[in-house]
């Protein structure tokens, strides 16, 4: 017989493939690269704290199931996202009280973030990681796009006025996104705040 698959990894594949195949595909940003972008953020930090293999496991399953709701809505996708997986984490020997805490760990990344504890800082520094990396325009933009999508805004002084707003309110919670991605993150700003006093007519 082969060797069982830990039921960790069949989620993390019908998860997946359900991004994969029923996210609307205007969500540029939203999509299941964002997913999986967390998802490996998430790795990174647990490589870096001493997580127990159950903090660690119930953090994976948040980031991965954080944005499972946009499949069903745009709106309240948090909410969603917790119904879902009261509906189907059992099936994967999650047990009710693992379940409360995935779904406190989701609920935690609505913004404004509110996280109360460690897992739910992670993940919360986990879902905007990029506001501190190198990548940052370039994941910007498909944000940008998404919002032109969903006719949320129109134009690149509106983006970037709405960008200079969120990150000089944004926070990380967590001491590594504290030294390693608020320096950068701080440096977007200054770009951006540079743009906005070249192009605003105000």
């Amino acid at each position: 017989m082969g060797k069982k698959i830990p039921k960790y990894r069949l989620l993390r594949s019908r998860i997946i493939s359900d991004l994969e195949k029923n996210l609307d595909k205007s969500l540029s940003y939203h999509g299941v690269h964002h997913t999986l972008d967390v998802c490996n953020a998430c790795n990174a930090y647990i490589r870096r704290m001493a997580l127990k293999p159950k903090e660690r496991l119930l953090l994976r399953t948040a980031a991965l199931m954080h944005d499972y709701g946009f499949i069903k809505s745009y709106k309240n996708h948090e909410k969603i996202g917790c119904k879902v997986a009261r509906e189907f984490l059992p099936s994967y020997d999650y047990s009710s009280k693992d379940i409360d805490r995935i779904c406190e760990m989701i609920m935690a990344t609505r913004i404004p973030q509110s996280p109360k504890n460690t897992l739910s800082k992670i993940l919360c520094d986990a879902d905007l990681d990029y506001l501190g990396r190198k990548d940052f325009k370039k994941i910007g933009d498909t944000l940008f796009q998404e919002l032109k999508n969903y006719k949320i805004l129109k134009t690149r002084m509106e983006w970037n006025k709405i960008q200079f707003q969120f990150l000089s309110t944004h926070k990380y919670k967590t001491k590594y996104g504290q030294k390693y991605r608020e320096p950068v993150k701080q440096k977007h700003i200054e770009k951006i705040k540079t743009w906005l006093n070249k192009n605003d007519p105000k």
